[in-house]
């Protein structure tokens, strides 16, 4: 049998091209392809080398259409026995390539043509073309003349015009030679035999017979020479006479070539007549159809003596060479089988169609079938190879793929490496279809396909489609044994990459399904096969170990990426650290559309990567390095190496550094293992364990090994920026956490150092996180003194902190003490503050302006401030105390007592102490007591002292010498709390009555009224409480409670909470003002008194020098003093009562006398303003005596409507001044 045959192969010339002298194999190369480009000569072009020497055979020949076909065999072939019986299987022309610069001796190559020429006693035509002659060539080629070609060296162009010349000439030489041929055999005739005519003597019947025969052999054979001269129509008629005469001989053998020619003269006169494509669909319809009329009208008997029931020719082509085949094995007894499996080769080629698919298909089975009757292993070779090629035809790759392997299985057969690497090569091309193909043969076609991550960026969704092509369970034997064949044949022809390859898929893909001790001989079978390999041998398969990615570490605190924008002062604002986070902390609440987290490394700074290694198999293995794989070539991986036992998993730190800006891509691992370099994706294992889940894999190599669940790991679009500043931070004196009692106040120092390579020009201090009332302040000025700071370089910056208050919860729970009766640690982690210092290098590092695509990047540096808090002072409970003590009446007021800031107790004298603690209400004119009593425990193990202290304004202390200070501070005693005690700390209200009633303190709810604009003033409580708040607020701030405890530590008491629930109910009363002021005074021999210079000076007051004499006329006057900015109109009454709180003016009993009006006083003042009202009063007895005044308002507004807490317009707003006391002593 031959390969490649059609039912055209009848009308082709063989033509032997031979390689002469010595020639490169790429100048080959080059050379065939220029050959193949004329497989086909018309007729038309080859009229100028055509000479008719006498009258041509060939009296059809369609010179218009017709052409003359070639079929180049490199290298050429051996004689065939069926030359005679099919004339196109002679080698009827020789060409010889020869490359001149290779060989110079043109005698020595025309002696080896003409001696290559003699194995091809058959050829007609002989040709030597030498390509690239030298000048002296070109002589010397000249002189020769003969069957030598010279092609000059010209351009590619020029050449293939000259090759196409020379094939012209041969093929016009060639009809000469057919011309000469044909009227040689029709006038003289010719022997013609086969191999299976008998050479045994014959008897007299068989010679006569064998002469006939020969008549019809004769026209067989001129038939086949008018189907190469490119004449079917000649063709046609020789072999209908060659039909009638085979017939009649009963030379069935020859019939059925006949028939066959016929089958292709009649093909090629219709190719030539119709248009192409419907051509083609008409042929393959005749084809069928004549094949099911031949088997309706033949009739084959049982003895062989009748095989003609009727055959039909003309328009119907009949292709049965098949049954004419089959039918002389059955009479001669001698089976032809390879000429039937070629007919029916021919017959399948020639419908190969996916429309006919079907037929092929039954056609092909058949011929299968006919396989085991052949003989000659190499006719079932060329067989299976022809099946093979037709299903690939048809698409059917798993059945081309089965006969590749019989074709394989053939060659294993004959044991010896050439044929072993011919196995090897076509398992090769079954691994597609039986899915254990190399990854090196599916590089190209994924090369579109193929994303670095590609399925991760899906969110671990990855299509059913390829999972199943690369991991098909149900295939698993089938594929184990078809990777046993490649290592075989592999390890036969000693290609130790390829045996190395098929035992790493084999190893890699089916370890569930071998063995221990196959796990074992396929380790063995991979050193083995590496010892002969030379050291870095690299291998597109992986073996082992297993890799999945397991996780991008984030960068640490102290280096993450911040992207600087240059419209804002801020840079940093709505900007999100870098890290494979959708949110974080300082990510501003902002949203991150992309559907890929972004990572940003820098030049020259190490980074990490975490994967995981599993060895599932049942022996050590031994990795002898591992390192990232990144093919963009800016990044150095740092090499490791790994053991890992049997049926074991480990997770590995993989580490490098990036060179260059650009982005980078990690689609896997670069592993030395088995001797043999491989490259292990990430995606490949992502694939594996996604089918391991749905069951379409046989198992998970990682569970096996005890690891944990598959877990989709996304990883980030990776750039790399320029070099970036590195700020490396420390607490002087140890990073430990910092433990204070609440309200602590400590100073700690944070050292900043500049370990990059850039300076840092930029740089901006804020806080984060919890509980950042805590830091009091921040020497930002410190950092901004020391920039530029340069690579390293070192800047200290202090920090003031004061410990929180801790929760209520977090307080009681913590309330015990342990067994040593050591306080529990009360702060939670996550409830510290946290120092952000975002900073960032020059603009752009090339020194160029920076555009927004190549302006560097910032940094941000997470200082966690580490405080512990521990329980200090417990508040147990707060209380206002408040008392009026009768003021005397005096002449003159004494000033106050004040205290500088920097005074503390035993500054002045004991009277002093007392004044700061009892003084007169300036407001009411009286005696005053008003405390804040708290009550504290200490449930800690050490002591503490408790100072108050209460900040005023200089503008009320007229003997302030300090115009530097914008507050006096006042201090008290101190109080001390051992452990385990409890104390009450009064916190004296003294000063803080607001100085005038208004509105402004109430909250006014203002609706226009009417077209005037006019304005109706609602007020209720809750407004009025609401607007009070912040004089609360003030009065808090300005009252300090610091505490110094025995470890040389202090603080502040945090009283806010408990201020403001004990003056909750007394604000109104504590911090507004009445708003009459009501004072009375003595007045001296009828003179004036000295006015004061201030109110406050009128209304602070100590006890009278002096007293009043019984039976004498006392001169009096009472002052009354507008508070409100408004006038006020009121009634004003004086009362005077004695020791029994009898009033000592009115009555039957009276024991005072009085000149003047007391009552129905009737008076208006001015708005912040005072009037004055005399009377005298006349004592008859010595005693003490108490004066009050009071006034009834008259029209009162709203102002006073609220602060006397009544909204009714009737009620009268009744105001009664503090009592004063009259000392009144008898005459001597």
């Amino acid at each position: 049998m031959e390969p490649d045959v059609s039912i055209e192969t009848s009308c082709m010339i063989r033509i032997a091209v031979l390689p002469i002298g010595t020639l490169p194999p790429s100048i080959l190369r080059e050379y065939w392809s220029m050959l193949l480009r004329h497989q086909t000569i018309p007729l038309s072009a080859m009229s100028s080398f055509y000479t008719e020497h006498q009258k041509s055979p060939f009296a059809h020949q369609p010179w218009d259409s017709g052409s003359l076909r070639f079929k180049f065999v490199l290298s050429g072939s051996p004689p065939s026995p069926w030359e005679d019986f099919q004339s196109n299987r002679k080698i009827l022309a020789v060409i010889g390539i020869c490359h001149c610069p290779s060989s110079p001796d043109l005698d020595s190559v025309l002696d080896r043509f003409n001696s290559a020429c003699k194995a091809y006693s058959s050829a007609l035509v002989h040709r030597c073309f030498a390509f690239c002659p030298g000048d002296s060539q070109l002589e010397d080629g000249g002189k020769k003349g003969g069957n030598l070609r010279l092609f000059p060296p010209a351009d590619r162009q020029t050449q293939e015009f000259h090759l196409q010349t020379m094939m012209q000439d041969i093929a016009a030489s060639l009809l000469m030679d057919f011309e000469k041929w044909v009227l040689k055999a029709e006038s003289a005739g010719t022997i013609l035999k086969t191999p299976l005519d008998s050479q045994a003597s014959l008897s007299s019947e068989e010679v006569i017979k064998a002469k006939k025969r020969r008549l019809a052999r004769a026209q067989k054979t001129i038939g086949d020479y008018c189907l190469l001269a490119g004449s079917p129509v000649d063709a046609n008629a020789h072999y209908s006479t060659a039909l009638e005469l085979a017939r009649l001989t009963t030379d069935y053998f020859w019939y059925a070539g006949a028939l066959e020619g016929s089958v292709c003269a009649l093909l090629i006169d219709r190719m030539g007549q119709k248009d192409p494509v419907l051509e083609e669909e008409h042929k393959m319809l005749i084809a069928f159809w004549s094949f099911e009329e031949w088997n309706s009208k033949v009739v084959i008997g049982r003895d062989g003596s009748e095989v003609y029931g009727g055959i039909l020719f003309g328009d119907d082509i009949v292709s049965v060479a098949n049954i004419i085949w089959g039918f002389k094995g059955n009479v001669m007894g001698v089976s032809p089988l390879s000429f039937e499996l070629e007919a029916t080769l021919k017959l399948a080629r020639f419908l190969c169609r996916r429309e006919l698919a079907k037929e092929v298909a039954e056609l092909l089975t058949s011929a299968a079938d006919g396989a085991k009757s052949l003989i000659d292993a190499s006719d079932r070779l060329i067989l299976f190879v022809e099946i093979a090629r037709l299903y690939g035809t048809l698409g059917y790759e798993r059945k081309a793929a089965f006969f590749s392997r019989q074709v394989a299985q053939l060659y294993l057969q004959q044991e010896n490496r050439v044929a072993a690497i011919s196995a090897m090569q076509v398992l090769a091309l079954t691994t597609k279809a039986y899915r254990v193909q190399t990854r090196a043969s599916t590089s190209e076609s994924s090369a579109a396909d193929k994303q670095i991550g590609s399925s991760h960026a899906d969110g671990g969704k990855t299509s059913h489609h390829s999972v199943v092509s690369l991991f098909e369970s149900q295939w698993s034997t089938l594929q184990m044994v078809v990777l046993r064949e490649i290592l075989i044949s592999a390890v036969r022809a000693g290609d130790p990459l390829a045996a190395w390859s098929a035992a790493s898929r084999l190893l890699r893909s089916y370890y569930p399904l071998i063995t221990p001790a196959g796990q074992n001989g396929l380790a063995s079978s991979l050193s083995n096969s590496a010892d002969r390999l030379p050291s870095g041998t690299r291998c597109a398969d992986p073996a082992l170990p297993f890799i999945r990615l397991y996780s991008f570490p984030l960068h640490p605190s102290q280096m993450d990426i911040v992207k600087r924008n240059l419209a804002r002062e801020d840079w940093w604002t709505g900007s999100a650290p870098s890290g494979p986070f959708i949110y974080t902390p300082f990510s501003k609440g902002e949203l991150n559309n992309s559907s890929k987290q972004e990572l940003v490394w820098v030049v020259g700074e190490p980074v990490q990567v975490l994967v995981e290694l599993a060895n599932p198999c049942g022996f050590d293995l031994r990795v002898d390095s591992i390192y990232l794989s990144v093919h963009s070539g800016n990044f150095n991986a740092f090499p490791v190496s790994v053991s890992l036992p049997p049926n074991s998993s480990k997770v590995i730190t993989l580490s490098g550094i990036p060179t260059s800006t650009g982005p980078v891509t990690i689609p896997g691992c670069m592993v030395h293992c088995f001797g043999v370099i491989t490259e292990h994706l990430f995606r490949d294992v992502d694939n594996l364990l996604l089918g391991a889940t749905q069951g379409l894999v046989l198992s998970d190599p990682f569970r096996c090994c005890g690891s944990a669940k598959f877990r989709n790991v996304s990883v980030p679009n990776i750039s790399v920026v320029p070099p970036l500043p590195l700020l490396v931070s420390h607490v002087v004196g140890g990073d430990g956490a910092i433990i204070l009692f609440e309200g602590e106040i400590h100073n700690v120092c944070i050292n900043l150092a500049n370990a990059g390579t850039v300076p840092v020009d930029q740089a901006h201090i804020s806080l984060s996180g919890k509980n950042q009332d805590c830091v009091i302040s921040v020497a930002y000025e410190s950092l901004k003194a020391a920039l530029p700071l340069k690579p390293g370089a070192e800047v200290t910056i202090p920090v003031t902190l004061k410990a929180w208050q801790l929760a209520l919860a977090d307080s009681d729970a913590a309330a015990g003490k342990t067994a040593s009766g050591s306080m529990v640690r009360h702060s939670k982690d996550g409830n510290s503050p946290t120092l952000l210092i975002h900073y960032a290098g020059p603009l752009s590092n090339s020194g160029d302006p920076p555009t927004s695509g190549a302006v560097t990047p910032g940094r941000r540096l997470v200082v966690p401030l580490q405080i512990c808090v521990l329980q200090g002072l417990s508040f147990v409970k707060a209380r206002l105390l408040s008392m009026e003590i009768p003021a005397q009446v005096g002449e003159n007021l004494p000033k106050p007592v004040h205290m500088d800031n920097l005074s503390t107790e035993g500054a002045i004298g004991c009277e002093g102490k007392i004044d700061r603690l009892v003084k007169i209400d300036p407001f009411r004119g009286s005696w005053g007591l008003r405390f804040l009593e708290l009550e504290l425990s200490n449930p800690t193990d050490v002591v503490f002292d408790i100072s108050v202290s209460v900040l005023l304004d200089n503008s009320s202390n007229e003997d302030s010498t300090s115009a530097d200070h914008d507050a006096a501070e006042y201090g008290y005693p101190k109080s001390r709390i051992d452990r385990d005690c409890s104390a009450r700390v009064l916190i004296p209200l003294e000063h803080f009555k607001l100085p005038i009633l208004d509105g402004s303190f109430f909250m006014k709810e203002i609706q226009a009224d009417g077209p005037a604009g006019g304005r109706n003033s609602v007020f209720s409580e809750k407004n009025t409480k609401a607007e009070l708040n912040a004089s609360i607020k003030n009065l808090i701030s300005r009252i300090k409670v610091r505490w110094h405890s025995g470890r040389n530590s202090s603080g502040e008491l945090n009283i806010k909470d408990a201020i403001q629930a004990a003056l909750q109910t007394s604000v109104m009363d504590v911090l507004l003002p009445d708003p009459l002021t009501f004072g009375f005074r003595l007045v001296r021999n009828h003179l004036e008194p000295t006015k004061p210079d201030s109110p406050k000076e009128f209304v602070h007051t100590s006890a009278s020098k002096g007293s009043v004499l019984a039976h004498n006329t006392t001169p009096m006057e009472v002052l009354v003093r507008n508070n409100t900015k408004d006038l006020i109109k009121i009634s004003l009454s004086i009362t005077c009562r004695d020791v029994a709180g009898e009033n000592c003016v009115e009555g039957a009993k009276a024991t005072v006398l009085w000149a003047g009006v007391l009552t129905g006083i009737s008076m208006e003042i001015p708005p912040l303003q005072e009037i004055k009202h005399s009377f005298s009063l006349y004592f008859l007895v010595p005693g003490e005596y108490t004066l009050v005044a009071a006034a009834l308002i008259d029209d009162a507004n709203d102002i006073l409507r609220a602060r006397a807490r009544t909204d009714s317009p009737d009620e009268p707003i009744f105001c009664c001044g503090p009592p004063y006391n009259v000392r009144v002593i008898g005459t001597a």
